[in-house]
């Protein structure tokens, strides 16, 4: 039997139902259609939105549990700062200028790494290969990168203070852009110019996983995917944030991934585009009983408009919002290139921005970008999109960095496996625990509950919680770890995954690892 595919319409969904009942679990109907040890699987991915709701049950006490310790812990730096004086605590304002994240407590380091090069290196008047080579193959890029995604997780007026006093750079604008399935301004992303005029660096950075929120929690556990056949099959919740479709209504994705029928091809010359008469979302598999595909596009489909299914929305969702701000400024900064980049989902979602801009033929954008960095990022796709992908990507010269660090969770997210069928695709920088760089094409434990993984996971945990008391003599003093860090560093003990995922690695992948990656080697 096929695989039944990421949505059932709500026609087909009130058919089960009248079939088989609201207890079709209790009464055995799936067992009677699947193999036992793939019930669970295979439920989350006939009921998407269903499969969501266990994270989502805990989402006030997240919350909750959100307030209490980022109040402890700015009350605590609030006395800190007070100079011993009596009265001067002050309560945090979320959304001020000194209101940190639970993410920022995690890794107070604000400034970047040799960050006057920046300019000077984009700015060299070389080839588009020697620029591409002094960037991506130095530190300096990736640190930006990095401290940018890590940025993207507090609030505008924080974002905007560390861009332009402390980095000297020119904060051009930040968006709470709205997700229509979540129905809330859920997706945050903000850009940069390295310089207000004659820019030569613009810089898109996409906010990733709160650790307290259970919505961003659920997207990244989500193994939903809508399909375009010739493309391949892109995950659902991730284009839900961009703000592309909701699953609600499946044909508000078809409305906003539309490909052109006009030819196209990529920068060498290779027809990689289909027409709009070969997309179709999937209800189900032709091999599957009952199964069927259903194509919502004619031969000559009329031109459509977002307007027709967000007529709210305008430029409020982070693709659109986006790509209208990031053509005026490469209009307004003819020799600037563009880089995109975050963590966790913010990777997901960087990845997938490039990824629409091939679907919606902007070839001019796409001319000008520089690289896709991304850092903990969770799979977006099956292999078809990878290669469908790798052609835009990878030539002349490659532009898209998938950095992991050692055993963290997220990018071993939606599993890789004959269910779920996701598969990474562009050069992986992976970074173990000693921070030592290695260039492969897959990170190892790609599911992550591997057994023979199992103790050597627990093993490594223990040992990253004893080097969080060793850093600040081993490295310098600004690696030293503050005792929110050690903390997560426990939780790691049980959940060592979890505690991989800290930017905070990120950050020291980068500037602890080889001082140079040589790209021949990719």
């Amino acid at each position: 039997m096929g695989y039944i595919c990421v949505y059932l319409s709500q026609k087909n969904h009130r058919h089960f139902q009248e079939t088989h009942g609201m207890d079709w679990l209790s009464r055995g109907v799936l067992p009677q259609l699947f193999h036992c040890q793939w019930q669970l699987s295979r439920f989350a991915i006939q009921h998407p939105a269903r499969q969501r709701e266990p994270l989502l049950n805990f989402e006030l006490p997240m919350l909750l549990l959100q307030e209490v310790l980022l109040l402890s812990v700015q009350l605590c730096s609030s006395l800190i700062n007070a100079d011993d004086k009596i009265g001067k605590i002050v309560l945090p304002n979320r959304g001020s200028e000194t209101f940190i994240s639970a993410i920022g407590h995690l890794d107070g380091r604000i400034y970047l790494h040799k960050s006057e090069t920046i300019p000077r290196a984009v700015g060299e008047p070389e080839s588009l290969e020697r620029v591409v080579d002094v960037e991506i193959g130095s530190r300096t890029l990736m640190d930006l990168c990095i401290m940018a995604s890590k940025l993207a997780y507090e609030n505008e007026l924080v974002v905007r203070n560390v861009v332009n006093a402390h980095w000297k750079m020119h904060f051009v604008d930040f968006y709470n852009c709205w997700n229509d399935f979540q129905k809330d301004n859920s997706t945050q992303v903000f850009i940069l110019c390295d310089k207000p005029k004659d820019a030569n660096l613009i810089l898109v950075s996409f906010r990733g996983t709160e650790p307290f929120d259970a919505d961003d929690w659920s997207t990244d556990f989500d193994y939903s995917w809508y399909e375009i056949p010739k493309l391949g099959k892109v995950h659902m919740g991730f284009l839900e944030a961009l703000g592309l479709g909701n699953r609600v209504n499946a044909s508000t994705f078809q409305e906003n991934l539309v490909i052109m029928n006009k030819k196209s091809t990529n920068m060498n010359g290779v027809d990689v585009r289909t027409s709009t008469s070969e997309l179709s979302l999937s209800f189900g598999d032709s091999d599957s009983q009952g199964g069927s595909e259903q194509s919502f596009y004619s031969e000559q489909p009329a031109k459509v408009s977002k307007e027709k299914f967000f007529p709210q929305l305008g430029e409020k969702t982070a693709y659109y919002a986006v790509r209208s701000k990031l053509k005026n400024l490469l209009q307004e900064h003819k020799n600037a290139k563009f880089v995109v980049t975050g963590h966790s989902l913010g990777g997901a979602l960087a990845i997938l921005f490039p990824v629409v801009l091939v679907l919606h033929e902007e070839e001019e954008v796409l001319q000008r970008l520089l690289s896709v960095y991304t850092y903990g990022q969770p799979r977006v796709g099956n292999r078809q999109l990878g290669r469908f992908m790798e052609a835009h990507l990878d030539h002349p010269v490659p532009k898209y960095f998938r950095v992991v660090y050692c055993n963290d969770l997220v990018p071993r997210l939606p599993y890789d496996n004959k269910t779920f069928l996701y598969k990474h695709f562009g050069a992986c920088l992976y970074y173990n625990s000693l921070y030592i760089e290695q260039k492969v094409d897959e990170e190892p434990n790609r599911n992550y509950f591997g057994i023979r993984f199992l103790i050597p996971e627990y093993l490594n945990a223990m040992w990253e919680l004893t080097r969080s008391f060793l850093a600040g003599y081993a490295y310098g003093p600004e690696y030293k770890e503050g005792w929110e860090s050690t903390l997560v560093r426990v939780v790691g003990l049980v959940i060592p995954g979890i505690s991989a995922h800290s930017p905070l690695d990120y950050v020291n992948s980068v500037r602890l690892g080889r001082e140079r990656i040589q790209m021949s080697s990719l």
